[in-house]
């Protein structure tokens, strides 16, 4: 774990069991309870040869039949046609660009048990290998509880039972919220705005975060989750924190190293100035801190 002393202008090196002990009586932990659900599936186009990949991203109908999904190979999908997956059949009904499809299922049983049985864990694309029975639960955090995400909030990652109760026992009160990674997360920025992403936070979650010392964010998620809530946003954020950003809540911030021209590395050095960021993400490298979703971490207080 890399700690960043914003004030100070400094870092040092340290590690994720030292985590605890930067809490004090009054702060409050904030985490995302997002789960990740096995929203890839793999079929081909009725009347064709050629397969056909699918990662849904977020129902778009309350009865859980329409969703906005990414298609592979997109460009030869059009509207009309229909795909079978695992023998239940999609008809695509929209499209956007960047391969973003819209597409209604066509199936009259418990889509959500159907999507359990035959979907595979959304690893990410650098991990060169196929999903396992294993990575259900690798790839969730221990909190998770909220189905929704098509990626892991991976900051959380880091913690076991034994890490929050050692937040909690120095002094920490912990405040859950719920942002399902989507689009807005993982998608390259292209242009002035991020892709909307689901969110919500109770009223007794809300209550602590608002009554707090101190809030330390854990996640890039948690940070644009709460930060939505104090300017008012509900159900949907399409919260695009960058350099030039006024922090309402969020008082410190645990986070994973990302990948560069990323909204989440925008958001990290708009709460520690971006030449700090980066010269420590130099230093990060030299020193041979692991990137990514399953990789190291960073602390900025």
């Amino acid at each position: 774990m890399l700690v960043l002393y914003r004030e100070e202008q400094r870092w040092e090196d340290r590690t994720f069991r030292e985590f605890p002990g930067f809490f004090h009586a009054g702060d409050c932990l904030v985490l995302n309870d997002s789960k990740v659900f096995p929203s890839r599936l793999y079929g081909k186009r009725v009347g064709f040869s050629g397969a056909v990949e699918v990662l849904l991203v977020q129902p778009t109908s309350s009865d859980l039949r329409t969703w906005t999904a990414l298609v592979h190979p997109g460009r030869k999908l059009r509207t009309g046609e229909r795909i079978t997956l695992d023998g239940v059949e999609a008809e695509v009904i929209g499209r956007d660009g960047y391969g973003e499809r819209t597409l209604r299922f066509h199936y009259d049983g418990d889509l959500d048990a159907l999507l359990q049985k035959i979907g595979h864990v959304p690893l990410p694309p650098y991990i060169k290998r196929a999903d396992t029975a294993a990575d259900r639960e690798r790839y969730q955090t221990v909190f998770a509880r909220e189905t929704g995400s098509v990626a892991a909030p991976t900051a959380g990652l880091h913690f076991t039972p034994e890490i929050l109760e050692a937040c909690r026992q120095a002094g920490a009160d912990i405040a859950y919220v719920t942002l399902h990674v989507g689009l807005g997360t993982f998608q390259p920025v292209r242009g002035e705005t991020i892709h909307a992403e689901r969110f919500h936070i109770e009223p007794e979650n809300a209550a602590k975060i608002r009554a707090a010392s101190r809030v330390i964010c854990a996640g890039t998620t948690s940070v644009r989750a709460v930060e939505s809530m104090f300017l008012g946003k509900r159900g949907e954020t399409d919260l695009f924190i960058r350099p030039g950003f006024q922090f309402q809540r969020t008082n410190a911030m645990l986070t994973n190293f990302h990948l560069p021209e990323s909204s989440l590395l925008m958001l990290v050095c708009a709460f520690a100035d971006r030449e700090f960021v980066l010269s420590a993400y130099e230093h990060a490298v030299a020193a041979g801190y692991r990137f990514y979703s399953y990789g190291d971490c960073m602390l900025i207080v």
